[in-house]
């Protein structure tokens, strides 16, 4: 279980080698993370919505993307099956990621998530 301050937004800057730079902003809580990806401007862009439950990934589109919801969906489920709870992605992009974005994005991601598991392993071997 996490302690009460361990919440506390994560802002990382990522810049794929296509050059494109994002900002991610990862948020997590006990039973989920809010993740938001933007481009340019900090808007809400494209939003999906993942559950797992009962071994199995339930997705939503909230806002669908115009370009991108094959890549948000996956992200989506993929997180929440990594977490075991909740996962809620926006995604906001000034046109379509090429593979190396996604790439970039992914990596990013996928090293927040392991650095909080490790930060939560930390916490239950002191206790």
């Amino acid at each position: 279980m996490q302690s009460q301050g361990s919440n506390a937004l994560i802002l990382r800057t990522v810049r794929s080698e296509s050059t494109r730079i994002f900002v991610i902003k990862f948020l997590p809580f006990v039973n989920g993370r809010f993740i938001a990806i933007s481009e340019g401007s900090d808007r809400i862009g494209s939003i999906c919505v993942s559950i797992k439950s009962h071994n199995k990934v339930n997705t939503a589109k909230v806002i669908p993307s115009k370009s991108d919801s094959m890549f948000i969906s996956t992200l989506s489920e993929r997180i929440s099956s990594m977490i075991n709870g909740i996962s809620v992605i926006s995604l906001n992009s000034s046109k379509q990621l090429n593979l190396d974005d996604m790439r970039a994005i992914i990596e990013e991601l996928m090293n927040l998530i392991k650095m909080e598991g490790n930060e939560s392993d930390n916490q239950n071997e002191r206790k």
